[in-house]
């Protein structure tokens, strides 16, 4: 039988108290265990109650003790939250597993888990070398903030970095609930409000490869992490690089699992198939923090899905594909494939000819989806087709057999543009027999960052560059009958903020290449492991639909004006259109309703504008609190400009109200 405490304070040194809800199995306080930590900031009591009830009781049956804990300024937790990743914060992460391993129903040894922040602060605290602190398993997440999070991509500004910094302006907005701080709950709110600052401002004032985000990237010194590491990603997902550089940089033992999933945990993954995340995290814990043999060690550390090829579609409920194990990375069975850019063509071997020039329209990359996949409805790429008017296009011959990649391909460029400021988008298509095309994987250059990311420098327009445009990782399989397709553009609208003015990039053929990592599997490759569907595991977990949500993705073009707008409209919160939902056992409806959209005109890289509308809710019995926040972004040539606005009731009574306005200068962006 296992005991829930539904709030635990854990004492920090500076006497500020972190909430959390612990699950322990029956008989842990006489004979203790090992412990299970998870360490976000995304609310324990509420917004996170369903989900962890999908992973922690088990783990508690599975005899861990298993601990949610809310970040500093998250929750019920005391103090204010500085930034993600924050050193405040990763230290909180270290004295927490301290004082769990001095707690009477653990035996000292401990493990942590979590996906996406949690995935990184797992790698961060690990950094830290908590004494107690066994094995980690990172979910979806990264071990460089500048290369591989929702910040930058290729030195370009990602959209993201609006969107999800204005998603953190009504986190960071969230009350503590006065069924566990008691009255002292508005002083506390009140506090977050006034300390909040608005992050997607804050973040552009660092557009170079700087201090803020060489902090919590463990790959600046990949020694610092010696535990185990059982790395779990997927390939709809952001974050498809790092399994490949850990793989190769970290020295302790690193098990990898890359499925087709979405931002997912696999357990719930979408597309399926699914795997059981929860008893493969058992069996880790078991090995290293109870010293039990599994076989789970035994097995090659490294296992990716391979997709098929399969018909472009904004939603996915499952992937065709198979199975394959790795030794290590890199891998003997990988090697690189080059196909030069030639006029129009992908060849073996390249062949000289007349510069190929393309102007992208601002709008090119509507058929992108999103960079990370929530698995909702929508947001997966749709026929690149849609766009490959705007964009230079290199087909390669037809597949006599079928093709598989794993790894991370690269676009070796030789490329001039007429402007001193300038993106590069490559996408890589799969083009079935029938025309249509698939994204198989993109990346992207800001052309200012050649000489690196943390030196700008102007273009010369004119001038021959050479750069290296690194793609996001893949397991793919390429069907006999297809072609590999390269498509090379200067905008890449809604994912990337534009450069200040269209800009004309010219190739000349023979002097660019792509780069596949082709893999050839061994005659005697065995065949790895079958991994069930994950058993439908009973659990507490009562809620009650109070309001049906909806939800709208769009893409509208006025004629009139010539605005194109990217509208995503979810009546539900971030994973999908729920509406209102009651957590019966303590009896609080959540509402949250977000409204994003991302305008620009075809011709005119200034015209774009993102914004961002959100209202949360929290109601039970007495207790009622709503947020309302506004955020925009927009820029002239030379500055970016961004705009904030929150109101916040208590009941009917507005007990904050702030509009800022924020200007920041563009630095090679």
């Amino acid at each position: 039988m296992t005991e829930v405490i539904e709030t635990l304070w854990i004492p920090m040194p500076d006497g500020t108290r972190l909430a959390a809800r612990l699950w322990l199995p029956d008989g842990a306080r006489d004979a203790p265990v090992p412990c299970i930590l998870e360490y976000i900031p995304y609310r324990r009591r509420d917004r996170t109650r369903m989900r962890d009830e999908s992973m922690h009781p088990h783990f508690a049956a599975a005899g861990y003790a298993a601990i949610r804990v809310d970040i500093r300024g998250y929750g019920d937790s005391e103090g204010l939250a500085e930034d993600e990743y924050s050193r405040q914060e990763t230290q909180d992460g270290h004295d927490v597993i301290g004082w769990i391993a001095e707690q009477g129903w653990c035996d000292g040894n401990v493990g942590m888990f979590g996906k996406s922040w949690g995935a990184y602060n797992a790698f961060q605290v690990a950094a830290t070398r908590p004494p107690a602190l066994r094995a980690i398993i990172p979910v979806m997440g990264t071990d460089d903030r500048w290369r591989e999070d929702i910040h930058f991509y290729g030195g370009c500004l990602a959209n993201d970095n609006f969107w999800w910094g204005a998603i953190m302006q009504l986190y960071n907005a969230m009350p503590p609930d006065p069924e566990i701080v008691g009255d002292r709950w508005l002083d506390m709110w009140r506090d977050r409000l006034n300390g909040a600052r608005f992050w997607p401002a804050m973040w552009l004032e660092h557009q170079t490869h700087d201090e803020v985000w060489r902090r919590g990237s463990i790959c600046e010194n990949y020694a610092d992490v010696d535990v185990p590491v059982y790395f779990f990603g997927g390939w709809a997902d952001l974050f498809r690089d790092t399994p490949f550089r850990i793989a190769e940089h970290l020295k302790g033992p690193v098990k990898i699992m890359m499925g087709p999933w979405a931002h997912l945990y696999p357990h719930e993954g979408s597309p399926a198939p699914r795997a059981d995340f929860v008893d493969e995290a058992i069996r880790f814990w078991d090995h290293w923090l109870k010293g039990i043999d599994t076989g789970l060690m035994d097995e090659p550390p490294l296992r990716f899905f391979l997709t098929d090829s399969a018909a472009p579609a904004a939603s996915r409920a499952e992937r065709d594909g198979r199975w394959v194990e790795e030794a290590g990375w890199p891998s003997a069975n990988v090697a690189a494939d080059t196909l030069w850019l030639n006029h129009g063509t992908l060849d073996q071997g390249p062949r000289d000819g007349a510069g190929m020039s393309i102007c992208s329209p601002q709008t090119f990359g509507a058929a992108g989806g999103d960079m990370c996949s929530f698995a909702i409805p929508g947001d997966m790429p749709v026929d690149c087709r849609g766009d490959a008017g705007g964009a230079l296009q290199f087909r390669g011959p037809v597949l006599g057999e079928t093709l598989e990649i794993l790894g991370q391909p690269s676009l070796s460029l030789g490329v001039s543009a007429d402007r001193q400021q300038g993106i590069v988008a490559v996408l890589l298509v799969d083009e079935a027999p029938d025309g249509a095309q698939t994204l198989v994987s993109r990346g992207f250059c800001n052309l200012t960052h050649r000489h690196g990311d943390t030196d700008p420098r102007a273009v010369v327009p004119g001038e021959e560059m050479r750069v290296t445009v690194p793609l996001h990782g893949i397991g793919y399989r390429v069907s006999a009958g297809h072609r590999i397709v390269v498509q090379i553009a200067s905008a890449y609208w809604p994912i990337l903020w534009p450069a200040p003015e269209p800009v004309t990039l010219t190739v000349r053929p023979g002097t660019s290449a792509l780069h596949l990592p082709v893999r050839t599997a061994p005659a005697d490759e065995p065949a790895p492991r079958a991994l069930p569907d994950p058993p439908k595991r009973d659990g507490k977990r009562p809620l009650t639909r109070m309001r049906e949500g909806s939800m709208e993705r769009s893409v509208h073009t006025d004629l009139t004006s010539g605005e194109v707008t990217h509208r995503f409209f979810l009546d539900g919160g971030v994973f999908g259109p729920v509406g209102d939902l009651r957590l019966d056992d303590i009896g609080t409806v959540l509402s949250d309703i977000s409204d994003r959209r991302y305008t620009i005109r075809a011709d005119d890289p200034l015209s774009a504008r993102a914004t961002m509308e959100q209202t949360a809710s929290f109601t039970r019995d007495d207790w009622q609190a709503k947020i309302h926040c506004y955020a925009e972004q927009s820029a002239t040539p030379t500055d970016f400009h961004l705009v904030s606005r929150m109101t916040c009731w208590s009941g009917d009574t507005v007990i904050f109200e702030q509009e800022r306005t924020h200007v920041i200068p563009r630095n090679g962006m």
